[in-house]
């Protein structure tokens, strides 16, 4: 096999390469037939991030894909230009998979944003339905429209259908995309999204799009179905019971250890969740396995076996032999150092080599800097990474839930709380001019349920009060944020026990012992503890509160900062005359109002670990009650879809953003939160703090996780949106669709004399573009289920030069030019030289995002 040849095709200023074996050899694809997969062959996918946020400590991914059909020397061949790639681009650094076709990781199928395309046979026999322009078309794609789309090419038969999925008929000029009864808008609007991109990148945009939403409504465009599959004799298939792996089936993890002895391969089961980092010990090999979803294979820097890369995979599909998994389970193969984002967060914490030296997290930066409204605004990433939406200077309410009703806290018991209790904290802001609010729903260790319920039912009420603008944070005792934490500037104090009507608490003990934490007013909490020697710690402060005398007690380990910060609290307290202690220095009444000496944690507490985690989007769904996430990787604002439900997982806290059309369920929504924490392999914290964001209220804290961010994107009027849930544009007569029929020849296929579906065929000697082809029609304005798109098609032959379409008026163009679309009269280099992109990328984005372009450039 000559490999050689593919590598020069890696250009260091793209992010993504394809290659195919094709006659075991290895053959670059074209990247405008990305997305595309033959099943009789196998393909090698490498993603190199190239953004500086994706690309800092993230290793590149190199992708094996086998076809359903492929043949086991093109596995062969595959397998050892994989080997070849490693060591171009060094094994330490990269990621290795094995995908399987139809059963891809969401890693692999994240590159395709428009979907993957499965091709019948292989690339000879097909090669030309990637080219543009190629009319001679006959096929029935299955496009399976979840939030990773994907479209096969079956049998041209009414058998091919089923009520719950999509199907496209595609005849070169003429695409109809069919809707199952059962489909929903956001498949729809998906499966569109894809059909559009067939139109543009196969089709030069010069295909006319149908859509049967309701087959008696759009009888004219089952007219056409029917002449091509026939007549549908009896009923549609049942809906495909979905396949989706549920969080519940993901929850366990198991860790063998791989080692050989005597030649002999042999795998122990060493752990189970929740797993530790230190289980990885760099002299060993290991195989961990989660559910029988995904295998992963770590490879220790200094394993005897790392000298054997290249038996990897084949380990990995010995132990899925082994344990009765489907040959087409999903295998990632790590390496000591460079591990993706979703092996780490199968563990309890992960912190690299540089972190455990640095043992600098977020709250230490904050007492560093200086915070700044402006810079958290203008950066966003700063704002994400310390959880702070701005300096926590604007303005504060606080409400206690009694009796389900808001009581309203006066200002100065605003950080004063009680574990029995639940608490509305409304946080106004000013940014770009307008007022952004946070509602903080705070929970008590105590709380009843009852109480919580009430919660929950006045922040909804407090929102509709705002018209459904306020970013609401689910708050437990014990894990407030920065920002809470910074509003109440460092004042806040729980104390044990429920607030009365009066205001009040309930009546306290003689003696109260409060434990006071943290270094300056982002950090410090002080909570009420049991009054026993036992609750004490050396690295702390604490306040110990009796009938006559007030104790403010200084650990040996306390620092500087603690103790200024705790004179500060101690004022909310008590009144009374404090006496400051030392360790080792207690007077005889300080232990007898403790019950006496007992041993209490008197060594310096280790630095917070620092977590090493990624960000990481899902989409939510349901499947038979259980959650069910589907990964986005390599995220942007662009995955974000009106229809959806997002669960981003920041690690320190998980934002639930809804879209515009799933607003409703916010319920549901904060409910697939907790059971994402509940089913989280790594164990995490259940009081892990929930943000719930609506479209177009996102906060800082959370754009901040985005490359890049466009806070206008769904501020732009509704003529210039994308078209998603009505019709694909103006509806022309059937007549003309018809006119584009008759280039075809209408015939029977042989079948014995029995009725059977109609074959179309191109008549001999007719031209590729007619000259009475319809002019482009506008994607907007059209209603109905039955409905039809006109798109851009030339009516010359060739391209132009950018001097003739650049900033040009419509009197002054070429003859035939369409003045609407003058930029796809460009040649492919022009085009890419003057806007940046393909066509395919220009044509891939929303509407009003195109006439921007076209604007700033003068095609206009």
């Amino acid at each position: 096999m000559d490999i050689g040849k593919g590598l020069p095709a890696i250009e260091r200023h793209r992010d993504l390469h394809i290659w195919i074996i094709e006659n075991l050899r290895v053959v670059p694809v074209p990247e405008r037939a990305y997305g595309n997969f033959f099943e009789e062959h196998c393909y090698i996918v490498l993603h190199v991030p190239q953004n500086l946020k994706a690309a800092q400590g993230a290793p590149s991914d190199l992708h094996y894909w086998v076809g359903k059909e492929a043949g086991a020397q093109a596995q062969g061949e595959a397998g050892a230009f994989v080997q070849h790639l490693q060591e171009v681009l060094g094994a330490a650094a990269t990621v290795q998979h094995r995908e399987a076709q139809g059963h891809e990781s969401d890693c692999f199928r994240s590159y395709f944003r428009m979907g993957i395309i499965y091709r019948k046979g292989g690339l000879a026999s097909g090669l030309r339905h990637v080219e543009t322009n190629m009319y001679n078309i006959q096929r029935l794609l299955h496009i399976q429209a979840g939030k990773h789309v994907s479209a096969t090419e079956v049998e041209l038969s009414w058998n091919s259908f089923n009520k719950g999925d999509i199907f496209l008929l595609d005849l070169g000029k003429v695409m109809i995309q069919w809707n199952g009864p059962e489909t929903s808008i956001p498949e729809k609007a998906r499966g569109r999204a894809l059909t559009y991109s067939l139109q543009d990148r196969e089709r030069g945009g010069r295909a006319q799009i149908g859509e049967v939403d309701d087959e008696v409504e759009a009888a004219d465009l089952m007219q056409v179905m029917e002449a091509v599959l026939g007549c549908r004799v009896g009923s549609l298939q049942a809906t495909t019971p979905s396949k989706s792996i549920n969080q519940l089936q993901k929850a366990s993890v198991r860790l063998y250890h791989v080692c050989e002895k005597d030649e002999d391969l042999v795998i122990q089961e060493l752990a189970t969740c929740p797993l530790t980092q230190d289980l990885l010990q760099e002299k060993n090999y290991y195989i961990l396995d989660q559910g029988g979803f995904k295998i992963y294979v770590w490879q220790g820097r200094r394993s005897s076996l790392q000298e054997k890369k290249e038996a990897a995979f084949s380990r990995a599909l010995a132990f899925i032999q082994a344990k009765g998994y489907p040959t087409y389970t999903n295998v990632e193969v790590v390496n000591d150092g460079a591990e993706s984002a979703a092996f780490k967060q199968l563990f309890q914490t992960w912190s690299t080599k540089q972190q455990r030296n640095k043992n600098l997290g977020g709250l230490s930066k904050l007492t560093q800097v200086r915070l700044d409204v402006g810079q958290l605004h203008s950066q966003p990433e700063l704002a994400a990474q310390l959880r702070m939406v701005d300096d926590a200077s604007g303005k504060v309410e606080v409400w206690c839930i009694q009796d389900s009703r808001r009581q309203p806290v006066e200002r100065k018991h605003h950080g004063q709380l009680y574990a029995g209790n639940c608490y509305l904290v409304l946080y106004t802001y000013q940014k770009m001019g307008r007022a952004q609010h946070i509602l903080y729903l705070w929970q008590g260790h105590q709380a009843t349920t009852h109480e919580i319920n009430g919660l929950n039912c006045n922040a909804e009420e407090l929102d509709l009060l705002y018209h459904g603008a306020l970013v609401q944070e689910h708050v437990i005792m014990g894990s407030e944020p920065p920002h809470f934490l910074a509003i109440l500037q460092g004042q806040l104090v729980v104390f044990q026990g429920r607030m009365g009507h009066n205001g009040k608490g309930q009546p306290a003990s003689a003696t109260r012992l409060f434990h006071v934490q943290g270094t300056d007013s982002y950090n410090t909490r002080t909570v009420e503890v049991q009054a026993r020697a036992s609750a004490l710690n050396s690295s702390d402060i604490f306040l110990l509160v009796t009938a006559s005398t007030c104790y403010l007690w200084f650990g040996k380990g306390c620092s500087g900062d603690q103790r200024e910060m705790a004179r500060m609290v101690v004022t909310a307290i008590s009144g009374e005359n404090k006496e400051t202690v030392l360790e080792g220095q207690e007077p005889p009444h300080f232990w007898e109002a403790l019950g006496g000496r007992a041993p209490y944690p008197s060594h310096k507490r280790l630095p917070e670990d620092v977590s090493s985690f990624q960000p990481r989007l899902f989409e939510c769904s349901s499947q038979m009650g259980h959650l069910v996430l589907t990964e986005v990787v390599f995220f942007s604002q662009e995955d974000l879809d009106k229809y959806d439900i997002m669960l981003l997982d920041a690690w320190q806290e998980i934002f639930l953003w809804l879209g515009e059309a799933a607003s409703e369920r916010k319920k549901e929504s904060v409910a697939w939160g907790q059971e994402y924490l509940k089913t989280h392999p790594a164990g995490r914290s259940p009081a892990t703090p929930i943000v719930v964001i609506k479209q177009g209220h996102e906060p800082p804290t959370f754009t901040g996780w985005f490359l890049t961010w466009d806070p206008y994107k769904w501020t732009v009027s509704e003529p210039c949106e994308e078209v998603v849930d009505g019709s694909l544009g103006a509806r022309p007569a059937i007549a003309e669709i018809t006119a584009e029929l008759n280039n075809f020849h209408l015939s029977r296929g042989p079948s014995n004399g029995r009725t059977g579906p109609l074959t179309l065929r191109r008549l001999e000697g007719s031209q590729e573009v007619s000259g009475n082809e319809l002019q482009r029609g506008p994607k907007a304005g059209g209603t109905g289920t039955g409905s039809y798109h006109s798109s851009p098609r030339l009516s010359i032959s060739g391209s132009l030069p950018r001097e003739q379409l650049m900033h040009q008026a419509a009197e002054d163009l070429p003859e035939g030019v369409d003045p609407a679309h003058k930029e796809s009269y460009l040649s492919d280099s022009d085009f890419q030289d003057i806007f940046g992109k393909s066509k395919e990328e220009f044509y891939s984005m929303a509407k009003w995002r195109q006439q921007q372009e076209k604007k700033r450039l003068g095609f206009f």
